[in-house]
């Protein structure tokens, strides 16, 4: 199955980063802009916005195309990824490397946005200091904590996880004695394998993966974007996060699930009200906080 046409008058791009040292790891990129960029970092360079996938989610799934062709179209360049943990192999639409979503970890996520981000903002014509990030579910809980550790103009989160801590204790037994944990795909059928390295990479680093306590040592503009009918994390997640971080607010929109209204694929961009709600004020948000003073 090949991706999705990408929306009239807008660039785009492909590109794998990779990791020299671990051989097979790598995160998928796809850039997009509208026009030709420019090629120096003066003030009339653009804003970059980076998009992060959640859990069993990727790049060009459901609501992302429409997303970033939209930050495109307002003049941002528009970094998304797919995480070296995605699951998401050569078809940017099938999730069928398994061996890459065996070995995720939270750390592992942290360390390819690191990545993501340090590579959008070097891109010709882009002002690094006018990035945004924008993380959903799991990829938003993600997106507090690395823009805790290193700041981005603002920050935009989408019915973000609050805590990192996502099973209980008689799960975490299972998950130990198997040395994996079944993960059912009900979009596909598929079930995944998610291997003990989650696990214990959660217990190794429960201080830094600590989402609410990332919050509240947040410098940038935060606005948290929840539905009030999500059944997968419910939105006072968005509330406390909101209430922690010095610069934060929450967006609770009513009628909105856990994707905003969307399916995958997006037949119909701009006729889902609850999604375009998320994606006016996303849009909204990371152009006032990118504006040159």
């Amino acid at each position: 199955m090949s991706a999705p046409s990408q929306p009239e008058g807008l660039h785009q791009e492909r590109t794998f980063l990779t990791y020299p040292d671990q051989p097979g790891r790598r995160v998928g990129v796809r850039i997009e802009h509208t026009g030709a960029p420019g090629r120096s970092r003066d003030e009339s360079s653009r804003p970059v916005a980076v998009l992060v996938h959640g859990f069993k989610g990727f790049m060009d799934w459901g609501f992302f195309p429409h997303l970033s062709g939209r930050l495109a179209a307002a003049g941002f360049v528009v970094v998304s990824m797919n995480t070296s943990g995605s699951g998401v192999g050569e078809d940017p639409m099938v999730m069928d490397d398994d061996d890459a979503f065996f070995n995720d970890s939270y750390s592992r996520q942290l360390e390819d946005m690191a990545k993501v981000r340090k590579f959008a903002r070097g891109l010709a014509g882009v002002a690094p200091d006018l990035e945004v990030l924008v993380g959903h579910s799991r990829g938003g809980g993600m997106a507090v904590i690395s823009a805790a550790e290193e700041a981005p103009a603002a920050l935009v989160t989408w019915a973000a996880i609050g805590d990192a801590d996502r099973f209980d204790e008689a799960m975490k037994a299972r998950w130990r004695e198997q040395g994996y944990l079944p993960v059912p795909n009900a979009r596909t059928g598929q079930v995944h394998r998610m291997g003990l390295a989650g696990l214990e990479d959660f217990e190794r680093n429960a201080g830094r993966l600590d989402i609410g306590a990332a919050a509240g040592r947040l410098q940038s503009p935060f606005l948290a974007i929840h539905g009030l009918e999500d059944e997968t994390v419910p939105y006072g997640a968005a509330v406390t996060l909101s209430e922690r971080a010095p610069r934060g607010e929450a967006l609770l929109i009513e009628g909105a699930d856990h994707g905003f209204g969307a399916s995958h694929p997006l037949e119909t961009p701009g006729s889902i009200q609850t999604l375009e709600v998320a994606v006016d004020s996303t849009e909204t948000f990371a152009l006032k906080h990118t504006r040159r003073r």
